[in-house]
C-alpha cells in the first residue's frame, strides 16, 4: 500500500440536482485517456458513498499531489448557470464527515484539503479549511 497523508475534496462541477454516477465520471476521465476514474470515492446527493479507483492505486485528481492522497468527489459544485456554488446536501456533508472519520481509522492522521488549495480552480466550490476547520484541528 502506498503512503497516504491527506484527503483532497473535489466536486464533479455538475449542476445542482443533476444525477451523476461513478461510471459517468469514469467515462469522462477515460475519454481523456486516463486508465480509470481519477477519484477514489464519490459522494452522491443522497449521501451514499461509492468506490472509484482502488485505494492502492495513485489517484489522478490533483496534478503533483496524487501519490500521497485520497481523492473524494461530491456530486455537484455549480449552479444552473455553471457558476461555482457549494451545492453539498446535508446528506453529502454527513457522508464526507463519516468518510473522513473512517479513512482516519484506517490510515491515521490524514489532513483534509480542497482541490483549490493546490490549483487555481474553484473546485470544490468552497473553502474546505473554513467549512471543515474543526476536522483538521482534531489531528
Amino acid at each position: 500500500m502506498r503512503s497516504i497523508n491527506r484527503i483532497i475534496l473535489h466536486c464533479s462541477a455538475t449542476p445542482e440536482g443533476r444525477q451523476v454516477t461513478v461510471d459517468d465520471i469514469r467515462g469522462w476521465h477515460m475519454s481523456q485517456g486516463w486508465d480509470d476514474i481519477g477519484y477514489h470515492f464519490c459522494v452522491y446527493a443522497d449521501g451514499s458513498v461509492h468506490r472509484g479507483r482502488d485505494l492502492d492505486k495513485t489517484g489522478a485528481h490533483v496534478y503533483g499531489h496524487n501519490s500521497d492522497s485520497i481523492g473524494v468527489c461530491y456530486i455537484g459544485g455549480v449552479d444552473k448557470a455553471m457558476k461555482p456554488k457549494d451545492t453539498m446536501t446535508e446528506m453529502q456533508d454527513i457522508a464526507v464527515l463519516e468518510l473522513v472519520k473512517s479513512l482516519r481509522l484506517i490510515f491515521g492522521k490524514l489532513s483534509l484539503h480542497g482541490h483549490n488549495e493546490f490549483s487555481s480552480k474553484s473546485c470544490p466550490s468552497f473553502d474546505v479549511q473554513d467549512k471543515y476547520k474543526f476536522l483538521n484541528e482534531q489531528i
